[in-house]
């Protein structure tokens, strides 16, 4: 297949004659404004991803009938549909325009919110959880497009890196953030406090975007590869979560595994085939797009293991309350943006493979940490925080880089297609993070002992990461030998 034969879900970026959605730099008018209003909205859904870690304990109390398993598809349903509606939802907003899907993300997402915080069953607040996905999933891609399209080419690898800070900064603020709302006000709050943030950013997107005007034919949406993709991932993940569950034999779950590995091959072997395929499997022909996606898998397991790793760590080993616990990760988080910001300036210099290696190689030093030095009388200063400030500037390190570089190397027409797969991709690692750990951890009494093989298995999708890592070449042209 060739690279421009996906023409469902290329963006039109690469011309300038291209209707502006905002104002550029060149009327003299400042993009950034639009910047913060498109990354509003994107903060909010890196935010409500991972806040909900926090939230796991006392979900177990406000539905004491539901197993640990349950309550994982509050994480996981959210994350498998918005993992599988990203890329297709690039290709709506270059469609329908990409300010009126970036409004009607914003407006879904913030309906879905408030559902959820109504919620009086967990069948209620999955449901909910998957409205609030199609929404995320809408804003998302449309928020990048809008970006990419306020600002020069020339200023795009520095923007893109600090668009993918912003959603780093969320997603790792999320469980300390949540602690403390959830703790204070219920958990219902971890929901409700999109609504006065979201609000602004719909009032704000409203007012300041223009729309682009399209004449192009209308792009179709591949329901086969979707449908696909959610039953891999879907599959994959119950035969994980479900792993100790009574009510499962080892064969049914097998059944499932298989059932989820054999829908991700034909998901594979239809993209090949399919005129207007869901992902267009030409863009992995790209060396470092491919290794980069590989690395944001991988290094998407380790990250959504560390954060509820910690909690469950916290609560079970230390016996810390809630928001002991969330005040206890948030220095982390905390260097995370100012890593990210500094890691993007250079990188538009010196490419982005030292930092994505060193940052790996910093984030399996801190599994090892965490692995060796805390024990069960807590000592937070000398036996937690060191570990969790490595582990802090290691994602700061890696996880902008990833989106930047995953889209470096790419044709301009594939720019926002290429970092929906990515974004795709690290969602898709995070539903795994989150059925190992569930799996790993998920049973009522907790022991140090129990933490060691998860430490172990995280420090390793860290050198993973590195090792995939290596052949990412993103150096300027102009500075290479």
């Amino acid at each position: 297949m060739s690279p421009t034969k996906n023409t469902a879900l290329e963006p039109n970026l690469n011309s300038a004659a291209e209707p502006a959605l905002t104002k550029t730099s060149t009327d003299k008018t400042s993009p950034w404004p639009v910047f913060w209003v498109a990354s509003i909205a994107t903060f909010l859904v890196s935010l409500d991803t991972t806040m909900l870690f926090a939230a796991f304990d006392p979900l177990r109390h406000a539905f004491p009938t539901a197993t640990a398993a349950d309550l994982s598809w509050v994480l996981n349903a959210y994350t498998v549909v918005y993992a599988t509606m990203l890329i297709p939802a690039g290709g709506l907003a270059d469609t329908h325009g990409r300010k009126r899907v970036f409004l009607i993300g914003v407006a879904l997402f913030l309906a879905a919110s408030a559902a959820c915080g109504l919620a009086n069953s967990v069948a209620w607040l999955v449901s909910a959880r998957v409205l609030q996905a199609v929404g995320a999933s809408l804003l998302t891609p449309a928020s990048l497009s809008i970006v990419l399209a306020a600002f020069g080419q020339n200023q795009r690898a520095v923007v893109v890196s600090l668009w993918g800070a912003v959603g780093g900064l969320a997603a790792a603020v999320g469980p300390s953030a949540g602690s403390f709302v959830i703790d204070h006000f219920g958990w219902p709050w971890a929901f409700y406090i999109n609504l006065p943030i979201g609000g602004f950013a719909l009032w704000r997107g409203a007012s300041l975007l223009n729309e682009s005007v399209k004449s192009g034919e209308r792009r179709r949406v591949d329901g086969v590869g979707m449908a696909l993709l959610i039953l891999a991932v879907g599959a994959i993940t119950f035969s994980i979560v479900e792993l100790n569950a009574p009510g499962w034999s080892q064969k049914e779950l097998g059944v499932m595994g298989a059932t989820g590995i054999a829908a991700a091959l034909m998901f594979i072997a239809w993209a090949r085939r399919a005129p207007a395929p869901l992902v267009d499997l030409a863009l992995f022909r790209h060396r470092t797009y491919r290794y980069v996606n590989l690395a944001t898998l991988s290094f998407g397991i380790a990250f959504s293991m560390m954060f509820l790793t910690f909690f469950f760590y916290m609560m079970t080993v230390w016996h810390f309350t809630l928001p002991q616990a969330g005040l206890a990760v948030t220095p982390g988080p905390l260097l995370v943006m100012p890593t990210a910001i500094i890691t993007g300036r250079l990188a538009s210099r010196l490419g982005h493979r030292r930092f994505l290696v060193g940052g790996s190689l910093l984030y399996a030093c801190s599994s090892l940490w965490f692995f060796l030095v805390p024990g069960i009388e807590p000592n937070y200063l000398l036996h937690w925080l060191p570990g969790l400030m490595m582990s802090g500037i290691a994602v700061g390190l890696v996880l902008p880089s990833l989106s930047a570089a995953a889209v470096n190397r790419l044709p301009v027409a594939h720019y926002a297609v290429g970092s929906a797969v990515n974004q795709a991709t690290r969602q898709i690692g995070s539903v795994l993070g989150v059925a190992i750990t569930v799996a790993l951890l998920g049973h009522d009494t907790l022991q140090r002992a129990d933490f060691n093989a998860l430490y172990l298995l995280h420090g390793a999708l860290a050198l993973l990461t590195g090792l995939l890592c290596l052949p990412v070449n993103t150096k300027p042209q102009h500075t290479q030998p």
